[in-house]
């Protein structure tokens, strides 16, 4: 059976255990509550914030962690330091499911991101 196409982040979030759909509506918000111009869109079935055609911000859910992209070239190197700890894929970080979010940290990846197309 092929896994569900979403089209909406409360479609995405349903499908999600609680705790890793807290986290993760967390995360938009922290965002969005900072950078109110960035909306959520579907994309790769899983929520990436945007603003106009750039992506700025990626999110999904795995077993047991959720992966974090902030996109842009270098973002995610010019925050290894504030990453120690944290398990780094190619563009991507991963958090607990009951990840304690760090909105500072989330900010200050969107502004590097957005600092790139201003």
């Amino acid at each position: 059976m092929p896994a569900p196409r979403f089209t909406t982040l409360d479609e995405y979030l349903a499908s999600l255990d609680a705790v890793k759909a807290a986290t993760l509506r967390t995360v938009v918000d922290a965002i969005t509550s900072e950078f109110p111009d960035l909306t959520v869109k579907i994309a790769w079935n899983v929520p990436q914030l945007h603003r106009g055609k750039d992506y700025v911000f990626g999110m999904s859910a795995a077993k047991n962690h959720l992966t974090l992209a902030p996109w842009g070239d270098g973002v995610l190197d010019a925050f290894r330091g504030r990453l120690a700890g944290y398990t780094l894929g190619k563009g991507t970080f991963q958090v607990p499911v009951d990840w304690n979010v760090d909105a500072d940290l989330l900010h200050d990846m969107v502004a590097a991101r957005l600092a790139d197309h201003n």
